[in-house]
């Protein structure tokens, strides 16, 4: 067993080493296998929002387009008509809700950098969408379980987010070198988190999960004995 830090996903004490680079070390949970950075490695808030404000995301790029819809295409095949959906840590440009905005649904926007306005984590939606986000999350099992609550039944997540393989393949991984990624999901651990919560699992492309949450099941009614 490595240091006794808890993984910032299920909260299980029991993680290794799985790498270490010049920069950081990474663990793994033993329980839900999540890679993770060790708090003690994470840029402060000013650092990674220093970090946030280098990208050049703009609404209207059509590479950035092109790249949101293999999330988007797949979730609006899904989606009721006029779904009311959540763009979560949609950034400075939120080029995704802008795209379901336009095939006919209403989509409301957080980001604790850009668009901060707490009130929306309250509400309840048909979709959210998380693109490149939980690999920064500091918090993922507190986070992913907020979002899961503002999801109705029969509701869909979607998120983007490159898998962990193995530990040769992390060695050489290009995902790893950006300083505000500190999580790392694998397919074992969304079928982890998935199998938590009773969700259907989809992973339709290399870094595109959909979660379908079901229906909620009602206990049958008691008759009373003729």
């Amino acid at each position: 067993m490595s240091e006794s830090l808890h993984c910032p996903l299920c909260d299980s004490g029991l993680t290794e080493s799985f790498y270490r680079d010049r920069r950081r070390p990474y663990l793994r949970c033993l329980d839900c296998t999540l890679v993770f950075v060790p708090p003690a490695f994470h840029l402060d808030r000013d650092a990674e929002k220093a970090e946030y404000d280098l990208h050049d995301n703009r609404v209207d790029d059509p590479a950035y387009r092109r790249f949101l819809s293999r999330l988007a295409d797949p979730l609006l095949e899904r989606l009721p008509p006029a779904a009311r959906g959540l763009d979560f840590g949609c950034g400075p440009g939120p080029a995704l809700a802008a795209m379901l905005e336009q095939a006919g649904h209403a989509v409301a926007l957080y980001d604790v950098f850009y668009f901060p306005d707490a009130a929306v984590l309250g509400g309840q939606y048909d979709f959210i969408c998380a693109t490149e986000v939980v690999e920064h999350l500091h918090r993922p099992g507190a986070e992913l379980d907020r979002l899961w609550q503002c999801l109705r039944p029969g509701g869909w997540l979607g998120v983007m987010t490159k898998l962990v393989r193995d530990r040769e393949a992390f060695a050489g991984w290009h995902y790893k070198n950006d300083r505000t990624h500190v999580c790392f999901f694998s397919e074992a651990t969304w079928e982890w988190w998935a199998k938590g919560r009773g969700a259907a699992l989809e992973i339709v492309a290399a870094d595109v999960i959909l979660l379908f949450k079901p229906q909620e099941v009602r206990p049958a009614a008691h008759r009373r004995p003729c």
